[in-house]
């Protein structure tokens, strides 16, 4: 845990993390001013789709193309959370209108949501109340591998043995 929250280690296939080069995170944005020049620079094209996330150990947002890995976006780093994010137009400025936790690199909890609303905040963008879609990750005791949990049906998909409730994808964090 850190003292913002729990962070998260890349737990995702080694040849991605092997991709990141310095300087290859995502755009940081610490600031309305930031995101105002970051989303200016888009085009609707980008704009229609959503983008990955991550929140940093600084807690600031970063953000990178859709199809960018997460690791790749945190350069490497652990986060305090990770997913994906689109915005909308509303009453005249943007505001998220899509959040979720779906990094199966990072595989953060559902608890991570108070980083994204605090970087969010941050950058006074208009948000829900919680992420829209939620991911809940969980490792197998059994066999070790990474599930994402559906329908509240904590069974391995790949070896059938139960999943625990609490959140253990990463158990050295």
């Amino acid at each position: 845990m850190s003292a913002r929250g729990r962070c998260y280690r890349y737990v995702g296939p080694v040849e991605l993390k092997a991709a990141v080069r310095p300087g290859s995170g995502g755009c940081r944005i610490g600031s309305a001013a930031d995101f105002g020049s970051w989303v200016a620079e888009r085009s609707a094209v980008e704009l229609a789709e959503p983008f990955t996330f991550v929140v940093g150990m600084d807690g600031v947002l970063r953000l990178a193309p859709r199809r960018s890995e997460h690791v790749v976006c945190a350069g490497g780093a652990m986060v305090l959370s990770a997913g994906e994010i689109r915005f909308i137009r509303e009453a005249g400025r943007w505001a998220v209108g899509e959040v979720s936790n779906h990094s199966t690199g990072y595989c953060p909890d559902v608890s991570s949501w108070s980083e994204v609303a605090r970087a969010l905040d941050n950058v006074e963008l208009g948000r829900p109340s919680g992420f829209t879609h939620e991911v809940v990750f969980r490792r197998c005791p059994g066999c070790q591998e990474h599930n994402i949990v559906r329908e509240e049906d904590f069974v391995c998909v790949f070896c059938g043995g139960d999943l625990p409730e609490a959140w253990n994808v990463d158990p050295t964090v």
